[in-house]
């Protein structure tokens, strides 16, 4: 069973790849959704058997290397984490596989699209259950290509197919500094094996080496930071994040699968494997707290002067990551996974009712064109305020649970670095409320301001097969949280966890949050949420003029904010456009002016130089060439005389 969790999607995506002719559009949908219901229907049997009866286990398959004293297998790792992580992968996807059938039916193209997300999809769970770094690894890459693919699906987009190259450069960049933290990793244990990692970890908290510049560095430290590196990239951290908001260009459904619950929580699901790694390393925990807040507030900050629906929701997505990391630094792994299921439930939901959104309007995105759209889609309305009130942590709703936790966790850790984290989240939950509300607000409420009625005229909610996901994913963004508490965080949290997740006892924030939080540290975000909610009604709603005023009056930070805070114009000064002119000069002088012409060019223009001065000698009159003969008998005779035996 366990084997076939993973391998029944790829098996899936290989018949519909290659067998589209003979099965047809039709055919493919059929045995790319049923494969992973399959898989789903599965993965809450092995959910059963191992994160709640405790049925931990690894499954060799086979040896994958075996050089000198590395060596590795391919096995196949089952514990609580994986079991999670598995769980919301197969239903997330099979979610976006239905909801695909009716979204895509248009596209000339549905087998090719269908066969990508089941791979993609066999991808993520391959990392998720890797026993080994280079395991984790290969899933990690396989899960970058097939998304550099599913990001430029419309190939034929010039903008897609950027969106695609830069996901993959930036993503790229990141996995460098994985690379080297799997380096490191082998230099301290001799292995990349998690259990030889884990269990020799303590043995080597103190060891010290020289790293570049640095001189008796300590070796943990290195090598976490070198894995957070890989994290930043895939999960779009501050810095490495620019890749995020441009994959909009892929189809929702492709948005919703890798930028909501799967792809981007790698880098989530990498430190808490690690998370023996990170515990003895408290300075790499404090880089982990500060770029996870950074990230937070800064993303959170863009999402409110964006107008395409679904870069506001990818900027979401980054925030909240955000969130998840700052958990992850103060050693809240339980809260970091737990905050991704209910974020991969709610946001999920987010995406593919925007992508509803975009369907009833002909693929309008622009939030400025829209308005008015309750009356004609009354289930999607009431998807993004569920999936919304969730995002906001609303109480009752999944959100409020992981997100609170999270704060209190940050909170509870009584260190510079947490009360920093702690106050940044709190800012964010307001900002969270007023963005995710104006989205809403100006989508569906007020005066449509599409400028063709008969668009808007013509709008409706989607047919069942694309609201029954969005009512799978709505229950999951209400109840993940309230039934989930008690082994994620609450009471049950240490045997759900067993030994899956390693936390120092004085790094048991989660623990010092249940008993030693102030009430009023717990009734702020919600105090927050509801102030951002009802700001959001008064600007949107009540007096829709304001926005303007305030975007005239505070015009310099608007344009900062409208323009990211310059990320992409600041790379492209510092290394785009440097890239391509050094590129040049290689091209130019490099390549063509040295290597050509001293090379193939060069001794081809010798050779058809002397060809042409050889050639004005054949003149064709014979005492010409009776002349040539003599002169060469001469010299030969003068060489035999001058230096003959």
């Amino acid at each position: 069973m366990y084997a076939a969790i993973v391998f029944l999607p790829l098996i899936s995506a290989l018949i519909s790849g290659f067998g589209d002719k003979k099965l047809g559009d039709k055919g493919v949908q059929i045995v790319t959704c049923a494969t992973i219901l399959i898989v789903s229907i599965l993965s809450i049997v092995a959910f059963w058997e191992v994160a709640l009866n405790g049925s931990y286990q690894t499954i060799k398959l086979f040896t994958w290397i075996n050089s000198g004293i590395l060596k590795v297998n391919w096995a196949l790792r089952w514990d609580t984490l994986t079991a999670v992580m598995v769980i919301v992968i197969s239903v997330i996807s099979f979610c976006v596989h239905m909801y695909s059938v009716e979204y895509m039916k248009d596209d000339p193209s549905i087998a090719r699209f269908m066969s990508y997300l089941s791979l993609f999809t066999f991808a993520m769970l391959i990392l998720v259950t890797s026993d080994s770094l280079i395991q984790l690894f290969f899933g990690w890459e396989s899960v970058g290509v097939i998304s550099y693919l599913l990001i430029g699906f419309w190939y034929d987009r010039s903008s897609a197919n950027v969106a695609a190259f830069k996901a993959f450069l930036v993503n790229r960049i990141g996995d460098f500094g994985f690379l080297l933290g799997i380096f490191c990793c082998f230099v301290i244990f001799g292995s990349v094996d998690f259990n030889t990692i884990f269990l020799n970890v303590p043995k080597m908290a103190n060891k010290t080496f020289n790293f570049l510049l640095w001189d008796n560095i300590n070796a943990i430290t290195v090598a976490s930071i070198m894995l957070f590196v890989g994290a930043m990239g895939k999960s779009a951290q501050l810095g490495l994040h620019t890749w995020l908001p441009d994959a909009m260009e892929g189809p929702t459904p492709v948005s919703a699968l890798i930028h909501a619950a799967t792809m981007v929580t790698a880098g989530v699901f990498l430190v808490a494997r690690m998370s023996p790694l990170f515990e003895l390393a408290p300075k790499s925990l404090v880089f982990v707290t500060n770029i996870g807040a950074a990230t937070a507030f800064f993303a959170a900050t863009i999402a409110l002067t964006q107008n395409d629906i679904k870069r506001v929701v990818a900027y979401s997505t980054c925030s909240q990551l955000g969130y998840m990391f700052f958990a992850l630094g103060v050693s809240a792994y339980p809260a970091a996974i737990f905050h991704l299921v209910t974020h991969a439930f709610f946001k999920a939901l987010l995406f593919l009712s925007a992508g509803s959104i975009i369907h009833a309007l002909n693929n309008e995105q622009n939030m400025k064109n829209m308005g008015g759209m309750w009356r004609k889609t009354p289930w999607t309305y009431v998807m993004f305020w569920i999936g919304n009130l969730a995002l906001i942590g609303i109480p009752f709703f999944a959100g409020y649970y992981s997100k609170d936790i999270i704060l209190e966790a940050a909170f509870a850790s009584h260190t510079r670095t947490g009360k920093f984290a702690f106050w940044i989240g709190i800012l964010t939950v307001l900002l969270t409320a007023f963005y995710s509300c104006r989205l809403l607000f100006m989508t569906f409420h007020g005066k449509s301001r599409m400028q063709n009625s008969s668009t808007f005229k013509n709008a409706h909610d989607p047919s069942p097969i694309m609201l029954i996901p969005l009512l799978v994913l709505a229950i999951g963004a209400i109840v993940s949280g309230i039934a989930g508490y008690k082994y994620f965080v609450g009471s049950q949290m240490a045997g759900f966890w067993g030994s899956t997740i390693k936390i120092l006892e004085e790094h048991n924030t989660i623990n010092a949050a249940h008993h030693y939080t102030p009430i009023w540290v717990k009734v702020l975000p919600i105090l927050l949420g509801f102030i951002g909610i009802f700001l959001a009604y008064i600007v949107y709603v009540l007096q829709p003029g304001v926005p303007k005023k305030i975007k005239n009056a505070i015009r310099p930070i608007q344009l900062f904010l409208l323009n990211r805070w310059y990320f992409d114009e600041l790379y492209n000064y510092l290394f785009v456009r440097n890239s391509w002119k050094l590129g040049l000069l290689f091209w130019k002088t490099g390549d063509n002016t040295i290597i050509n012409g001293f090379g193939p060019d060069g001794i081809s223009a010798v050779t058809k130089w002397c060809a042409k001065k050889v050639a004005t000698w054949q003149t064709g009159y014979l005492y010409h060439y009776a002349f040539a003969i003599l002169i060469g008998l001469v010299a030969l005779i003068s060489w035999q005389l001058a230096f003959g035996s």
